[in-house]
């Protein structure tokens, strides 16, 4: 189903951020959870909305 995506909510946004966890999609459940961070009203809500889904690029380890 299609929508608009500015029909939207925060909690929507959270959903498919974990869907892409499961996937194993850690960059793109980043990007949508911070989208839904952004839709929070709540500053303290939008902060824990961040720290679940930090950003893969700055927790990631080298690995040889």
């Amino acid at each position: 189903m299609t929508r608009d995506p500015a029909d939207l909510t925060a909690a929507d946004y959270l959903d498919s951020a974990r869907e892409m966890t499961a996937a194993n999609r850690p960059y793109l459940a980043h990007l949508l959870a911070e989208e839904a961070a952004q839709r929070t009203a709540n500053p303290a809500t939008a902060a824990g909305i961040r720290a679940g889904f930090p950003d893969p690029t700055t927790v990631r380890e080298e690995t040889d």
